[in-house]
């Protein structure tokens, strides 16, 4: 399953949507990457106050505080 972690450097929430993440992942099998939308223009702009974004399949699933259960549900 393909995952994509909008997120920034610094950010406590990311590092919470990551621990989500990697204990999902224990579950059913994910292959994560994370994008930092400080290194594209297009992407900062997009979802500056919105990190981080979990997007599986091109569609945002969750955003800001991430919920373990909202993405296990998309996952499932």
């Amino acid at each position: 399953m393909n995952v994509i972690l909008y997120s920034k450097e610094n950010c406590s929430l990311c590092d919470k949507a990551k621990v989500v993440l990697d204990e999902l992942n224990e579950e059913i099998p994910l292959s994560v990457k994370e994008v930092d939308i400080y290194k594209d223009d297009d992407l900062l702009e997009k979802y500056m106050v919105m990190i981080p974004v979990v997007e599986i399949y091109g569609e945002e699933v969750d955003y800001g505080i991430i919920s373990k259960e909202k993405i296990r549900k998309r996952l499932l």
